[in-house]
């Protein structure tokens, strides 16, 4: 069968095998008008008052938006709520602070086309830098004793706004939501803590699961203590449009959105599989292979032990070669070792998540990669193969795991959540 891959902007088209078992999100409608759900999800939150109802003439407000990682429709959900509070507040007294959490900072080009000319000619947009510490306020200690250090912007702002998208995430459960907070929004230190060994290892760190997930209890945790006016959140299709828009109090349209994105994306399987192509589910997403682990992970939920993955993910951002993600998977060490290492640390360091979840997969399965920026020399440096022709990879794959080998594909990556059943 002929299948299209989410691969950059354009999709990846390959012939695969007619027997392959293709797990991809439940079909819903885009909204007819995605201006007027994001206008409802305002004016009929699903709870507390509409937006306009919580702000106040001369107060000064920040909106938290997601970095380039993300494909929200910052373009049209901004806008929104700048409509709904014209009248009330001056643009003057609007930022818009882009939730890098530890990425880097996005620029002006950049900006402009994830929010729009008018957007970025109008109000002031600024790149949140974890490491910047004069940019930082203390908060206190919130949930597990994480250390809170948040944006100075946002913690003086007299309203503040989240605004994100949410699917399901491979360690904190579901986007969106607090997570506009933090780690969007905080200090390197306090990321580190959320992020750190114990909290990641822990066994309901994983995706779809927000409760008793010690990184996303302690991300809720952080946006209770610290105070959050209003949240919109939406849920996008495969082809990033809006299907449905929540608003309101955070925690109650944030359960909704989560509630939404689950019955899309969460799909169950009968058992395992020898092979799993997998993608990083096309850009934004899959601009570099620190991204790409989410389309590995997501497969890694059906793969059986000792089985192949195959990952399509262009990575024109490389590594990327930013923060130490690149430095530490190259090491030299084996993902065993990486293991390990990290084990063994008394503190986290920049980017050991994401390493410690990829380690854990390199690990217990063989990681092929397709991408179009990174070297076969990159990729082995990693730990990681890398293949030109994907379709041949998945021959060679199935016929080492011998005649029954079983396969599923996963065109649209972690924007599918494949679970085995009688482990949900």
């Amino acid at each position: 069968m002929r299948i299209r891959l989410a691969f950059g902007d354009h999709g990846l088209p390959v012939d695969l095998p007619d027997h392959a078992h293709v797990v991809a999100p439940t079909p819903q409608p885009a909204a007819a008008d995605p201006r007027a759900r994001l206008r409802a999800a305002l004016r009929t939150p699903v709870a507390g008052p509409p937006l306009r109802e919580r702000v106040e003439r001369g107060q000064t407000v920040a909106i938290s938006a997601c970095d380039i990682t993300r494909p929200q429709p910052r373009h049209l959900m901004i806008p929104a709520l700048l409509e709904e509070l014209d009248g009330i507040v001056d643009l003057d007294d609007v930022v818009v602070l882009v939730a890098t959490g530890t990425h880097r900072a996005n620029t002006d080009a950049e900006l402009r086309a994830m929010f729009g000319d008018a957007v970025v000619d109008a109000v002031r947009i600024v790149n949140h830098d974890a490491r910047a510490r004069d940019t930082v306020t203390w908060c206190g200690r919130f949930g597990a004793d994480v250390p809170v250090w948040l944006h100075r912007e946002w913690c003086a702002a007299d309203v503040r706004i989240t605004t994100g998208f949410v699917e399901p995430h491979f360690f904190a459960g579901f986007s969106g939501g607090p997570k506009l907070v933090a780690p969007g929004l905080a200090a390197l230190e306090t990321v580190l803590v959320l992020h750190d060994a114990a909290r990641i290892g822990h066994p309901n760190a994983r995706w779809g699961v927000t409760t008793g997930n010690p990184v996303h209890d302690d991300v809720r945790a952080i946006a209770a203590a610290t105070g959050v006016t209003f949240a919109l959140d939406v849920v996008l299709d495969e082809n990033k449009a809006i299907v449905e828009a929540f608003g309101g109090d955070l925690d109650a349209e944030h359960t909704a959105a989560c509630a939404s994105a689950r019955t899309a994306a969460m799909q169950p399987v009968d058992r395992p599989f020898d092979v799993v192509v997998t993608t990083g589910s096309g850009y934004p997403l899959d601009q570099n292979l620190y991204q790409a682990v989410k389309g590995m992970s997501a497969a890694y939920q059906i793969v059986r032990p000792g089985g192949t993955i195959i990952c399509a993910a262009e990575c024109r951002d490389g590594f990327p070669d930013h923060g130490a993600y690149r430095t530490e998977l190259t090491s030299g060490q084996t993902p065993e070792q990486l293991l390990a290492t990290i084990a063994a640390r008394t503190q986290t360091v920049p980017d050991q998540w994401q390493i410690q979840i990829q380690a854990k997969i390199q690990a217990d399965a063989r990681v092929v990669m397709h991408t179009s920026y990174l070297t076969d020399a990159d990729l082995a440096a990693a730990h990681l193969e890398q293949t030109a022709d994907l379709a041949d990879a998945v021959q060679q794959a199935l016929r080492a795991n011998g005649p029954s080998a079983r396969m599923c594909v996963l065109p649209e990556g972690p924007q599918t959540i494949p679970y085995v059943a009688a482990h949900a």
